[in-house]
């Protein structure tokens, strides 16, 4: 872990270089001499005209400082300056939206979806219709199988999803129920009962909760790559991302920590993005109130564990103080990041130049990034390649060598501590997750082989 202070990611310097870009509205901060007196008078601190959300004085924050149309596009100016920086979607791009129902997906979905009309308005009004637009997919992972809950209220939530997909204006978005057996591709009948005994193995309280999130990440994968799609929009926020920098911590990831909490990340098949990653829970609560975006909990959302303490913490700290959460994220976003937290550079003509730009001046340089080559098999995280055992005297015992591919935290939480227990675990796995184990291994040996290639006696020189 190598901290790196000149490449803060606080956007301290970006606000100031998209107040020059009139094509992304600029984030206001409450920061003015006059703001006091034009609370007092009532009125919103951005346009001076109208009224703020709370003009009753029953709020605080952003609520009683903006108007509604005011605090919509200042919220809206940090999405699309975090996907514009990053190039996070591109015009010959066909994206998939992670939609679990709540705030954070439900604001994610609409952000995206009107950055679709704009760009649909923009082809239909061009000459040439040179400029595509990029296409939007809805995945949903249906976590009924190992989750308490029943089909009926499964179904409804379905449909509900559905009917809000549907009523998003034209173009089209496709929607895709993803069950979380869905990862078995053997269509064996006994898929459901391989799950449950997975999930059922992991003792401890907050490996279980990891696993499933490892899990459904796993299958909005197999679904992204299934269906063509380039991108993975995340819903993630500055208050989750503020929780995962302290749970991680504590449970000994700081290695691989600043792999996760960057804007891009292109590790997996299919890269994530994480458009949000500057927007507050609290911030996307006011805007799904104030424009009616109907949103649901389909199952308990409180996670249990360390991670529950962690984000009861968290809130308590943000209650003190509404600016805990970004500095936390502030702070971590000080670690250097991996080389794959970044996208390719861009080479299609139909890219703007603007976000070519844009994309060269916020793309992580290579000195300015960790090189990594080697990933644990269950939650992907970068793994030093010093930590992990020689592989060939684990070659006979296969459950053996896929445990000691996993990183720290997964070998101390997931994985079960026994011989017996931990060969049972390993049978049960989905295939995709124990061929990923067999593939590094693979590949570790072909780099050992590159590394001893110059030492090795050539068939010519055995002869002589």
């Amino acid at each position: 872990m190598a901290c790196n202070s000149g490449n803060c990611q606080s956007n301290c310097s970006q606000n100031e270089q998209v107040a020059q870009d009139d094509s992304i509205p600029a984030p206001t901060t409450g920061s003015d001499d006059g703001a006091n007196n034009q609370q007092q008078q009532g009125v919103c601190l951005k346009c001076k005209v109208s009224p703020p959300i709370s003009s009753g004085g029953g709020g605080s924050g952003d609520e009683a400082r903006f108007c509604g149309d005011c605090f919509r596009t200042n919220l809206f100016g940090k999405f699309r300056l975090a996907v514009t920086s990053h190039a996070m979607i591109t015009p010959s791009d066909n994206v998939l939206v992670a939609f679990s129902g709540g705030v954070a997906s439900r604001v994610a979905l609409q952000f995206v979806h009107d950055m679709q009309q704009r760009a649909q308005r923009n082809y239909e009004a061009s000459k040439d219709r040179s400029l595509p637009v990029f296409g939007v997919g809805v995945a949903f992972v249906d976590e009924s199988t190992v989750c308490s809950i029943s089909n009926d209220e499964v179904e409804e939530a379905i449909q509900e999803m559905k009917s809000t997909v549907l009523e998003l204006a034209p173009p089209v978005k496709q929607f895709h129920v993803v069950p979380s057996v869905s990862l078995y591709s053997s269509g064996s009948s006994d898929e459901k009962d391989r799950l449950m005994k997975l999930i059922g193995a992991v003792d401890d309280v907050t490996g279980k909760d990891d696993f499933l999130m490892h899990l459904r990440m796993w299958a909005l994968q197999k679904v992204a790559s299934e269906n063509g799609y380039t991108k993975l929009v995340l819903g993630l926020c500055t208050s989750k991302i503020a929780c995962h920098v302290i749970a991680a911590t504590v449970k000994g990831q700081g290695y691989s920590l600043s792999a996760d909490i960057q804007y891009v990340d292109a590790r997996w098949q299919v890269p994530i993005v994480l458009p949000l990653r500057d927007c507050t829970a609290q911030e996307l609560n006011i805007l799904c109130r104030i424009d009616g975006l109907k949103t649901l909990q389909l199952v308990n959302d409180h996670p249990s564990g360390i991670n529950g303490l962690i984000s009861s913490f968290v809130r308590l700290l943000q209650e003190e103080n509404p600016s805990r959460e970004s500095t936390i994220v502030r702070t971590a976003g000080k670690l250097t990041p991996f080389h794959f937290n970044r996208l390719p550079e861009i080479n299609d003509s139909s890219v703007p130049l603007a976000t070519l730009r844009r994309q060269k001046r916020y793309n992580l340089k290579p000195q300015e990034s960790i090189s990594s080559e080697s990933f644990c098999p269950i939650c992907n995280s970068p793994v030093i390649n010093s930590d992990l055992p020689s592989c060939g005297s684990l070659k006979p015992f296969k459950f053996r060598e896929f445990a000691a591919s996993c990183c720290p935290s997964c070998q101390f939480q997931i994985l079960p501590q026994d011989q017996s227990s931990m060969k049972e675990f390993y049978s049960l796995l989905p295939e995709g997750l124990v061929s990923r184990s067999k593939h590094k291994d693979n590949d570790n040996l072909d780099m050992l082989r590159e590394q001893v290639q110059d030492c090795l006696l050539s068939n010519s020189d055995d002869e002589t």
